[in-house]
This record gives structure tokens, sequence and C-alpha cells, in this order.
């Protein structure tokens, strides 16, 4: 099975000229000479782009390849910027299986005989299929005998071991062109796959999604701005989510919106609103929110609402990242560059060593030429891309939760811009991030600082005089230990003197001695040895004895 993959893979690769894509000077003579060999498997698309080839091979390789590839799209500070592009395009279309098969594995991991014990009205066709899962719906029967209109969402049968098998031939292919590439350190490709490894295995656990959706709706709960369907727990497991099915129009029907009169520049500018809400108040954001995860509700086109489904992926951020990003933001629309190379050594981002000038001529150097076009017309995700590569040069390491946050804002500013093209990311986003800014560092920030510490110290205050005596008594045995300590170093040096003392005239008696025999004094050298006999003794005797305790 392996080997057949390997060679599906191989020939994939060849049939779309992907070896054009590494340079032949980094390639070993041998595999350049193999390559010439292998004449029956010629490049048949050579009027194609290169990234549409790439695109093309990928989507051909199957849907854990297809992932693979949207991942990298992300990733600009690793491909040149058409290949990137390119890649964006990928589609995640798979031909559904079975729906009885579907039924079957909902039967068997809710431990019921018939679907139709907790579900009326299934549909075997499916209503959406991916590489990894698909949706059916139906109606969940409710106890009060209403019933609820739901989807329910099931992992592929084996596709955790295609998964597998894939993984391992990109992890061993990337090892290969890790020890092989000239620029292998640079791209680190073993990262990036052990990256996609676990991202991929995430989404495999719908437990985990289901997780992650009830965090966000709680986050949005009562909100105008985004609405997330309420997920059935309790009839959930790693294989298989019931959700409730939601009623919008699918963000990308640009002209259903503009025809229902849905007010285009409000619903762009509160996708920005929804993303910066996500990140820095709450620190946790759908990661991925392309156009086919992104619904506008229909009751009120005034002010519209966003409902978001699939959330495999979630990305998080500390304390210190937000209040990093946030400041790099700001500093960058005042355009203070010193202050954006001051914040990245400051975050730990980049090494202490780095020169803090060279650094600030740097970002100087990409971001001014960007910043000659009106405001308007800049992309807010494209700056924050110059900016992580630029570091990158500064030995930047990659930080896995600001690849998701990237990404994330990519999706974002290019669907905001596709909803309202005169979309000033910079002007929407500014306000909020100042506000944020304030709340963090201002009189508010000690208040809920406070609020949120309170119980904790309300629960240590009891115990306060215990602990405040605790503290006295440890201060002083430590004191009392410190005090013996000295004595002891006191003594030891007293005797080490004493025993320094006689030991020298014991040496100079035998000194004495020898010479005295040398001259033929016999009871004189004998006096002297005697009294050297006493001396050695007195100072074996005055040796340090104590021995510091620790």
């Amino acid at each position: 099975m392996r080997s057949k993959r390997i060679y599906r893979i191989a020939k994939t690769f060849l049939n779309y000229g992907l070896d054009d894509l590494i340079p032949a000077r980094w390639l070993p003579w041998y595999l350049r000479f193999g390559r010439h060999m292998m004449f029956w498997w010629p490049n048949k698309h050579k009027e194609k782009p290169a990234g549409e080839r790439l695109r093309l091979a990928l989507e051909s390789l199957g849907p854990v390849w297809v992932k693979f590839g949207q991942m990298l799209s992300t990733r600009r500070d690793l491909l040149p910027p058409d290949i990137a592009l390119e890649l964006a395009y990928l589609q995640d279309r798979v031909a559904p299986f079975d729906g009885h098969a579907a039924q079957r594995i909902i039967e068997k991991s809710l431990d019921i005989e018939h679907i139709g014990e907790l579900f009326q009205d299934f549909a075997v066709k499916p209503l959406a299929s991916a590489s990894i899962a698909q949706v059916h719906t139906a109606k969940l029967k409710q106890k009060d005998g209403e019933l609820k209109d739901i989807v329910i969402k099931v992992i592929r049968p084996d596709i955790r071991e295609t998964i597998n098998a894939d993984l391992e031939l990109m992890e061993s292919l990337a090892a290969v062109l890790a020890r092989h590439l000239p620029d292998g350190r640079r791209l680190k490709p073993k990262e990036v796959v052990r990256e996609y490894r676990k991202t991929l295995l995430d989404e495999l656990d719908l437990l985990r999604e289901a997780a992650n959706a009830i965090q966000l709706k709680r986050n949005f709960e009562d909100s105008e701005l985004l609405y997330i369907p309420t997920v059935y727990s309790d009839l959930s497991r790693k294989n298989v989510m019931v959700m409730e099915r939601i009623d919008g129009i699918p963000v990308s029907e640009v002209d259903m919106l503009k025809a229902r009169g849905v007010d285009m520049k409000k619903l762009a500018e509160r996708g920005v609103e929804v993303f910066f809400t996500q990140v820095f108040r709450d620190s946790f954001f759908h990661a991925d929110m392309h156009p086919g995860n992104i619904f506008v509700a229909k009751d009120d086109p005034t002010y519209p609402r966003y409902i978001g489904i699939d959330f495999g992926i979630v990305g998080t951020l500390n304390r210190e990242d937000k209040r990093y990003l946030a400041e790099n933001f700001l500093a960058f629309f005042n355009r203070d560059y010193r202050k954006v190379a001051e914040l990245h050594v400051d975050s730990g981002w980049v090494p202490r060593e780095t020169n803090i000038e060279e650094f600030e001529s740097a970002i100087r150097t990409v971001c001014e030429p960007i910043f000659e076009k009106p405001l308007a017309e800049i992309s807010f995700g494209h700056v924050l891309v110059n900016l992580f590569n630029t570091a990158r040069r500064f030995q930047m390491e990659v930080q896995p939760q600001l690849v998701l946050l990237q990404k994330t804002l990519l999706y974002i500013e290019g669907l905001g811009r596709q909803l309202y093209p005169e979309l000033d990311l910079w002007k929407t986003a500014k306000p909020f991030l100042e506000r944020w800014m304030n709340e963090q560092l201002g009189w508010r920030a000690v208040v809920r600082s406070v609020k949120e510490n309170a119980p904790y110290w309300a629960e240590k205050l009891p115990e306060l005089p215990n602990l405040l005596y605790d503290g006295l008594r440890s201060q002083q045995r430590i004191q009392a230990q410190l005090e013996r300590h000295r004595i002891e170093q006191l003594m030891t040096q007293q005797q080490a003197a004493t025993s320094q003392f006689w030991t020298i005239l014991t040496a100079s008696g035998v000194v004495s001695s020898v010479w005295l025999i040398s001259q033929g004094t016999a009871a004189w050298a004998l006096g002297s040895g005697i009294l050297t006999v006493m001396v050695g003794l007195k100072a074996w005797r005055a040796r340090p004895q104590i021995k510091i305790k620790e």
C-alpha cells in the first residue's frame, strides 16, 4: 500500500513538473540523472504557470494534500507570492461517501438501534461533503414532542488511516528536503509538516470542535455581531457532532445580499469588529474564517449579523502576545518603526542581542513604500506578512499563534473588501485598538484587576494572620541559621590559621634536623627531631574540626 502511494505521488509530482520548482543547482547529480531517466513521466502541463501546476497536483492527490496546500497558502514567508496566491484557490471538494454508511456510524456512536429513536427525517443524501467529514440534515426529537432542525456532522470512515499514511510520507519527504536543500533551514519543512499534523488531527476530533463552538457561543451570547449555532454536546462524540441547523445566506453570495438590501458597508465593518473582538477581548478566535464557513443572518438587513460554522481550528493568544500585537499595530499606524523593532525584542520574538537600529531600518525599508498608497488601498494583512518576513531575517522564530492570526486576518480583510471594496481596515481597526489599549493600561485595568482577583484575596484573607506568623517564624529560623553559619566559619578560619602556624614550624624543624645531620652533630639533630615531632603533633591536633552546615 505504502509503495503504491509513493509511486502515485512521484508520478503526479513529475507529470505536473513540480521538480522544476527546485533549482537544478540544489539537486545532487544522481537525482538530476534519475529524473532524466524517468522519461515516461514527462511534464504534461508545461504551458501552465508553476503555481497552477502545484495546485492541480495537490488536488489530484486528495484531501490530505489539498488541506496541506491550503495551510501553505497562509505561509507567505515560505513561498513566492504567486504560488501562495494560487494555493489559496484550492477547493476542498470531495465526493460524498454512502449516506447509509453515515447512518450506521451515527447509530453505533450514539449507541442506538435505529436512527429514528432520536431523529426524524434523516436525509441520507448529505447536505455538504468535504475531505474530513460530511453533513446530513435531520430533525431532533425533543422531550416535549417538538422537532428541532439540526445537522449531523460525521467523520469519514477510515479517514484516519489515510491521513496517517499520507502524513508519514510527508514527514519522510520533509526530512529529505531539510537534509538536501540549501534553503532547508529557513524553509523548515519538518516543522511545517509537524504543525500541519497537529492541525489536521485536531480536526478529526469532533468533541474538540464541539467544545470550541460552545466557547465561542458563550463569548458572543446575545451579541448583535456574531451568532454561533447551538451544539448538542450530549449527542456529540469524537466522530459525530449534532448541531442546530442555521438559515443564512453564504457570505460569498454578494448579489443575493445586495438584493435583500443588506448594508454592505456595515457588514464589512462588523466582520473586522468580530475579528478584533475575538482576538483582543476573548483571546480565542475562529481561525478558519474562509467564506465557506461564514453566513449572514436573514433577520435584519440594516444591522446584518454573521453566523459562523466549522470550529475545528481555533487560535489563542496570551496576555503578553495581545498587548505586543496591539502596540505593534498602533506603532504601524503612526509609522513608529523604532517602537515596532523594540516591541519585537521586548516580546522575545527576536533575540535580545538584535541590533535595534538595523532592525528598524529593515522595517522602514519594507513598509515605507507601502504607506505611499492611500490607507484604504493598503492591505493590513500583507503589512503583517511583510513585518513577520522582515523579522525572520533577524532570527525570529515561527510563532504558531501568529501564523493562525495572520491567516485569519488575510481571510477577514479579503472578505471585507469583497463585500465593500472601499473598506478602510486601518480606519475601522484603529479606534478599536486604541480603546483596548486604554482599557489595558488605564484606571479601568486597575479596577478590572481588582475585580478579577477579589475572590482569590477574599479566600486568602482569613489565612493572612497565620501566614504572617509563619513567615516571621521562618525568618527567625533563617537568621539563626545564618548566625550559626557565620560563627562556624570564623572558628574554622581561626583553627586553619593556628594549624597553618604549627605546620610551618614543623616544616622548619624538619629542614633544621636534616641540616644538623648533614653537619655531623648527632646530639643536636636528635633534639631538633624530638622538638619537630612535638610541634607536628600540635599541628595535627590544631587542624580544622568543624564542617560548615549548608
